[in-house]
């Protein structure tokens, strides 16, 4: 099955097509919705799902930094849904639609309110939409160690009634940035006091842009480029400092991990290193787990030219559907 991002083109994820006609082109439902969490913010929300065939799973959806459910993520979206899937999305505070910590875009001086945003928002979606379905979490980037850290949650709490994740696929996930994109020396030692100082200061370099490094093929980095949410500044001091804490915490719980993993990440990524999620693979409990590297793509598998894209997620969706069909 072909990804919807063949379609696209440098301006639009839908090509010349309305939104609406490119949902309908692809037999596909669409709404979207605000929710409101514990802390008063209004966090943007949407769904997909198959119009015609068996519904088999749900997939939640976790986005990564800078990113959003309305844009590339959107076009995967679709693509599980027309599979049979219903998927659902959050944008992360400070992301897409959602409210803005005190109006800091992309700011996340603590993942921890994030997770609970998305165990509340994917908790009570499954058990309104699909409570006899197999439920799956996609994350990308930043999104897979949000989503590794989503499962241990719900592992530690243990309430009665609260579901787990009958697999997670981990695209491109940042279990640990790459020495070629991290701030150059000093300044990576001296976050943590300018995470303190100065939080929300955004002059923290990085070793080139995100698109610049994370999108292969040109006209999609210029897509990437184009979406009118996404934030193209600097990490701002205590955001930077979070996402390398956060690695550190990830892979000191590698262990931890005991929920079915297929793992995708391009070997050439200078973005979130490939040598990690080797270590997360070898290092998990998980009895089911498989781990592709593939030669000489980048950070993001779907900005890969076409026959890459239809490598990487005919992969995904099959483990998916295998997944979502034993022993239905």
């Amino acid at each position: 099955m072909v990804h919807p991002v063949a379609e696209a083109n440098e301006l639009s994820p839908f090509g010349s097509l309305s939104a609406t006609e490119f949902y309908t082109k692809h037999s596909v439902s669409h709404s979207s919705e605000y929710i409101t969490n514990s802390r008063g913010m209004k966090l943007f929300t949407q769904c997909w799902a198959p119009l015609l065939g068996e519904r088999i799973g749900v997939i939640c959806v976790v986005h990564g930094y800078t990113g959003e459910t309305s844009w590339t993520v959107q076009l995967t979206s679709i693509f599980f849904a027309k599979a049979g899937f219903i998927v659902c999305g959050i944008d992360h505070q400070g992301h897409g639609y959602s409210d803005a910590l005190n109006g800091y875009v992309a700011h996340i001086p603590d993942v921890n309110p994030v997770i609970d945003d998305c165990v509340e928002y994917f908790d009570e979606f499954r058990e309104k939409h699909a409570p006899g379905l197999k439920g799956f979490l996609y994350s990308e980037s930043l999104g897979g160690a949000i989503a590794l850290l989503i499962t241990l949650k719900k592992k530690s709490v243990g309430e009665e009634g609260r579901r787990g994740f009958d697999g997670v696929v981990l695209n491109g996930a940042m279990c640990g940035i790459s020495p070629k994109f991290k701030p150059p020396w000093p300044l990576e030692y001296l976050l943590g006091f300018a995470a303190m100082v100065l939080p929300t200061w955004r002059v923290v370099p990085t070793r080139g842009s995100i698109p610049d490094v994370s999108f292969k093929v040109e006209w999609k980095r210029k897509l990437a480029i184009a979406s009118p949410k996404r934030y193209m500044g600097r990490p701002r001091a205590a955001t930077a400092h979070e996402l390398m804490r956060i690695c550190r915490e990830v892979q000191e719980r590698f262990e931890e991990v005991d929920v079915p993993l297929f793992i995708v990440h391009g070997r050439d990524d200078v973005v979130c290193d490939p040598a990690c999620v080797e270590e997360l693979y070898q290092r998990a409990s998980s009895k089911d787990k498989t781990l592709k590297i593939y030669p000489g793509m980048w950070h993001q598998l779907v900005g890969e030219p076409e026959e890459n894209v239809e490598l990487v997620f005919g992969d995904i969706l099959d483990w998916l559907k295998a997944k979502a069909l034993d022993c239905k």
